[in-house]
């Protein structure tokens, strides 16, 4: 950042769209950096709450975008950001010339490349800024931003982007970069949860103690840390949705459809995307993406006081 500009550390109105797990977190980092954030989400009390903490709550992206010359994007997926773009009540109209939209989901590369020239063609700047840590970094400004745009885009951003995050990565000029990285994460972090979740459900099978077995895994070669967040997930009998079954089945399909394009073969990717699938489709696409444990018959636990013993759960997902 140049330490000259007006925009490069001065107090600021930012606005963020989306007060999930981790846009919340990154919404009270802005605010806590000493920022004026506006915030919208489709969910009301959610606005209400982080407008009575001392966040401005507005009625539709458009209102976030008016009086914001930097608009955060943290919603699912590319259908969720063009809506809030260029839907009714959209911010696309009202930001003004100059601004810059940061788009934070993770999408199809190939999508955002062509959202950074729409937005040019209305006189506004990009930055394609997938981001990565999960809940409880984003509570605490310690998220990682995958990100790619122009010199100019992160110059009007000044030091917004490391009052949210740990580690800004700016790789590439253009957009597309950064989604890029973003879903090769996603493709590691979708098959290490699938294996974690076949080996502790071989484990169960076996009759292995699932919190010995836990133990040992999370102090040998074969640990990951989806295998040491996620079993404990499993191993408490808690699958509330951090992060989804669905997440994963959106997320490899776009790792699929990057690589089929070019005709790179992805053989455990497409058995992950699978797994996923077969969770979804048996009625779990909701519950956190550790339940890909239950596409595996005969998986019984026991009850979470006979298998938690002296687990500690780690912090929130990691994407």
């Amino acid at each position: 950042m140049n330490p000259t500009s007006p925009h490069a550390t001065a107090p600021r109105h930012v606005g963020l769209i989306g007060l999930g797990a981790m846009g919340g977190g990154m919404a009270r980092s802005l605010r806590r950096a000493g920022h004026t954030v506006h915030v919208f989400d489709v969910r009301a009390p959610a606005v209400q709450a982080f407008a009575a903490d001392g966040g401005v709550g507005c009625a539709s992206p458009g209102e976030v975008a008016r009086d914001c010359d930097v608009v955060i994007s943290v919603v699912v997926n590319a259908a969720q950001t063009e809506q809030l773009l260029f839907g009714e009540g959209g911010c696309a109209a009202a930001m003004q010339p100059g601004s810059v939209f940061v788009m934070c989901s993770t999408v199809d590369p190939a999508w955002s490349a062509a959202l950074e020239g729409r937005l040019a063609e209305r006189g506004l700047l990009y930055l394609d800024a997938p981001i990565s840590g999960g809940a409880a970094r984003a509570q605490a400004g310690q998220i990682t931003m995958m990100t790619a745009g122009s010199a100019a885009a992160y110059e009007r951003c000044g030091t917004l982007l490391e009052a949210m995050a740990a580690k800004v990565y700016r790789l590439g000029e253009r957009a597309g970069g950064g989604s890029k990285v973003k879903i090769i994460n996603q493709l590691l972090a979708g098959v290490h949860i699938a294996a974690a979740a076949e080996a502790m459900a071989l484990g169960l099978r076996e009759g292995v103690d699932p919190a010995a077995l836990y133990e040992v895994i999370t102090h040998s070669a074969g640990n990951s840390w989806m295998f040491e967040n996620r079993m404990a997930h499993v191993l408490a009998g808690d699958y509330t949705p951090l992060s989804a079954v669905d997440i994963f089945v959106k997320d490899l399909g776009l790792v699929l459809d990057t690589a089929r394009a070019t005709k790179f073969p992805l053989p455990l990717s497409a058995t992950a995307h699978q797994m996923f699938m077969q969770a979804s489709s048996a009625g779990f696409g909701r519950e956190d993406d550790s339940a890909v444990i239950k596409i595996f018959p005969g998986i019984d636990l026991p009850p979470p006081s006979a298998t938690a013993g002296g687990t500690t759960t780690p912090e929130g997902p990691k994407q």
